[in-house]
């Protein structure tokens, strides 16, 4: 039986290395910039519908606070360094001073605050991961929509309807699949569910 110290140490790794963490943390990066190229503009808003949110929780449920912000904080970098890792390829500077930029800053606070309530063993049951993954998301919209308002200019009305409603049904249908994808994601990063 596993002692109450154990138990609490979700989303860690009992022989971890810091090879095996260097690596997990960049897999989980390229999981957030492949998700990324998942991508559907919008007409009528800069900012797309993407896969990025689903592997920034997904990355933070299953790698914990410190591996997952660090993922999530990794792949913004990249970005900005020039890799074509952000939505459609793009890379740069401007790409976080857009209309995106808030949202993009938010992924390693969101990733990490999902690894955190993850280790608090928000992970165990579908409903709870969920729950920790709706509060990540709504980390994103809180970082995202300020930011989308200052660079565009708009009113509270305009920018709920170029930064959330859109994207609701989206991100409830990605946060319901990364919380069912969250097992196999723990045999990836070599945690167990128990």
């Amino acid at each position: 039986m596993r002692s109450d110290a154990a138990t609490l140490r979700l989303a860690t790794f009992p022989q971890s290395s810091i090879v095996t963490d260097v690596g997990l943390v960049a897999a989980g990066a390229g999981l957030i910039a492949g998700a990324a190229q998942l991508s559907i503009p919008l007409p009528f808003t800069p900012v797309p519908i993407t896969g990025q949110t689903f592997a920034v929780l997904l990355v933070g449920a299953s790698l914990g606070t410190v591996r997952g912000g660090a993922s999530a904080m990794l792949y913004v970098l990249l970005g900005i360094a020039g890799a074509p890792v952000y939505a459609h390829g793009a890379e740069g500077w401007a790409v976080i001073t857009g209309a995106s930029g808030g949202y993009l800053i938010s992924y390693p606070f969101a990733s990490a605050l999902t690894g955190w309530l993850a280790e608090r063993r928000w992970d165990r049951r579908f409903s709870s991961a969920v729950g920790a993954m709706l509060t990540g998301n709504v980390l994103i919209y809180l970082f995202g929509l300020p930011w989308l308002a200052v660079v565009l200019n708009t009113s509270l009305e305009k920018t709920l309807e170029y930064g959330l409603y859109p994207f609701v049904p989206g991100d409830t249908f990605k946060l319901y699949l990364a919380a069912a994808l969250l097992p196999a994601a723990w045999k990836f990063a070599g945690r167990r569910s128990g």
